[in-house]
């Protein structure tokens, strides 16, 4: 007999090789290897390798990944007119769900799905989702694009467009850390909706539109804009307890806190944390961060008792307002990371496919009479 859990929850539909999650001692894994090393000594770059080969790259091979990924970050010939067409006060999300669609216009083959045909399409997508992301926050902001820079790092180079100037060497390392965080967490509804999409025999577009589409979503990759909106709420540090507490007896939602999967500290956020901790000294955001860090001692006293902690939307507002970016780049950001968890799965899916046809269970009438329309 089908097994009926609503949302899925606790229900095994995929094995993967690629992250490892215990929620109740607050554990992640990329291929086995905790999160907070390969935030502490790795880069996004070699993360992305990591979860599509399975394994660490040699030097040569991480070298040879990076050059041919740095190749691909130019748009295509033509693409740019599609992106000037673009309304201006246009949601970027939204932008970028039309645009990464569109990158299979110029696609020669792209339907392919064998294994180098993903491979090459995932890579596509994964350099050129920064450019048309910086690209069109230039243009609506009225300035020329910057093109890109092939010597520079996914997280140096989109800094780079984004802002007209090279970032500084912390600047472009939190942002690194923060895609490294980001880049993978198990079958969460973007992961699941990406793997369901390609099931089809769709294509590797199509999976990552849809995983975009998912991640839009307030519940999911959308709320860390929330936790801005709400620290920007607050006027100073004194008026955080009662804000918080208030909130509490309302039971209204405190952004950032509370995972599906986490009843332990999220161990992304323990990383952010410090991050952001170092970042707001250094741009003068001390402030916001004392803010973030007392929200999270009055969350303690009020809720952790309940498995209720920060999780990695929290302090990655802190450190994303820290680097520059706008509020409405949030998810943007998060959509750059998780392309490369998203295309793994992809990758992961096809090595074993089955279609994705899960039942429902069914709880309106039986065997009733059609009703003629002069008589209802």
């Amino acid at each position: 007999m089908p097994t009926y859990a609503k949302g899925l929850e606790g229900v095994i539909a995929a094995d993967t090789k690629m992250s490892y999650i215990d929620g109740e001692q607050g554990v992640l894994e990329y291929v086995g290897i905790p999160i907070g090393e390969l935030a502490s000594h790795s880069t996004f770059e070699e993360t992305v390798f990591l979860l599509w080969n399975l394994r660490l790259p040699r030097k040569g091979e991480l070298e040879s990944f990076t050059a041919d990924l740095r190749s691909r970050y130019e748009v295509p010939a033509g693409f740019e007119s599609k992106l000037l067409q673009m309304p201006r006060d246009a949601r970027p999300m939204h932008v970028l769900r039309t645009l990464v669609s569109a990158l299979s216009l110029h696609d020669t083959n792209p339907d392919a799905n064998d294994l180098a045909s993903l491979r090459s399409k995932a890579l596509n997508i994964l350099a050129r989702t920064p450019t048309i992301l910086a690209y069109y926050h230039r243009f609506r902001s009225g300035l020329p694009f910057v093109r890109p820079d092939p010597s520079l790092s996914i997280a140096e180079n989109f800094l780079y467009m984004l802002n007209g100037r090279k970032p500084t060497p912390t600047m472009a390392k939190a942002m690194d850390v923060c895609l490294v965080l980001h880049a993978d967490h198990g079958l969460n509804n973007s992961t699941f909706s990406a793997r369901v999409v390609i099931s089809t025999l769709s294509d590797m577009y199509s999976a990552i539109v849809a995983a975009i589409g998912s991640l839009k979503g307030p519940l999911h990759g959308g709320a860390n804009e929330g936790v801005m909106v709400m620290l920007n709420e607050i006027p100073n540090l004194e008026s955080v307890e009662k804000y918080v507490l208030d909130k509490l007896a309302k039971k209204d939602k405190i952004m950032g806190f509370g995972h599906r999967v986490y009843k332990a500290y999220d161990p992304r956020a323990a990383h952010l944390q410090s991050l952001a901790k170092q970042l707001a000294q250094d741009t003068g955001n001390a402030d916001l961060y004392a803010k973030s860090k007392k929200i999270e001692d009055v969350m303690g006293q009020a809720v952790a008792a309940k498995g209720i902690y920060p999780n990695v939307d929290f302090y990655s507002a802190t450190t994303y307002h820290c680097i520059g970016l706008p509020l409405d780049l949030f998810t943007p950001v998060f959509v750059i990371a998780r392309i490369g968890g998203w295309a793994g799965h992809v990758i992961e899916q096809m090595s074993d496919n089955r279609l994705y046809r899960p039942t429902t269970d069914y709880t309106g009438p039986h065997a009733q009479a059609y009703v003629p329309m002069d008589k209802r």
